[in-house]
């Protein structure tokens, strides 16, 4: 328990001393679970009751097809959380996979009892509820970024949008991306070999350099 509240920069969490994260952690119901690389944390189709947080390793929301083509929605990294869209709706079944990328340790938390004040009315769930909302508002945010980068027609265009994301948000022209080339293929929904190719292209005409995964637009 020391741990997990020391170790706790959740967003969830913001304004709640580490006195009272114990308190609710207690309230809450909890449980940690350690995840290797490529499992599986929950599947499509599988009802989802809990708020998770990664605590370590990194955890990605998937989408595959018929075909087993898979696209990765977003990837979630410490103290991010993941399952509250879908717990808290009234049909709790996911639409999506949530699969290990990186060796990971998740915190569960019983939605209900985040989103439902309990019998000693901690003075915690006020703040905590207030948290919840902006958590699931900001991972709108992050989907319509999504959506505004796949919906270009050309691949260029797909990761000129990505890259100019990332520039505003860490306001620079030089920056750094979080993703590899194998899960920024997935995220643009092309091939790798092709992301590769392009990059180089966009290197030789001017509009980008970059190392590994170090950017800088031109």
């Amino acid at each position: 328990m020391t741990d997990i509240v020391r170790n706790l920069r959740s967003p969830l969490f913001s304004g709640i001393s580490d006195t009272d994260r114990a308190a609710m952690l207690d309230c809450l119901g909890y449980r940690v679970a350690a995840f290797r690389k490529g499992e599986i944390v929950a599947f499509e189709a599988e009802n989802i009751r809990h708020v998770c947080i990664v605590l370590s390793g990194a955890v990605d929301m998937i989408k595959e097809d018929l075909w087993g083509n898979k696209t990765m929605l977003l990837r979630m990294h410490r103290d991010e959380l993941f399952g509250e869209t879908f717990a808290c709706g009234d049909d709790n079944s996911s639409v999506v996979t949530f699969l290990v990328s990186e060796d990971a340790e998740i915190l569960f938390l019983q939605f209900d009892r985040v989103m439902r004040s309990c019998t000693t009315a901690c003075e915690f769930h006020h703040r905590l509820i207030e948290n919840m909302v902006h958590i699931i508002a900001n991972k709108n945010r992050d989907l319509m970024r999504k959506v505004e980068v796949i919906s270009k027609k050309t691949l260029r265009e797909k990761i000129l949008t990505y890259l100019s994301i990332h520039a505003q948000t860490q306001n620079s022209r030089y920056f750094e991306i979080p993703l590899g080339r194998v899960e920024w293929a997935e995220y643009l929904c092309a091939d790798r070999s092709a992301l590769t190719r392009e990059l180089v292209k966009m290197k030789a005409d001017g509009l980008i350099d970059y190392d590994k995964n170090c950017f800088r637009l031109l």
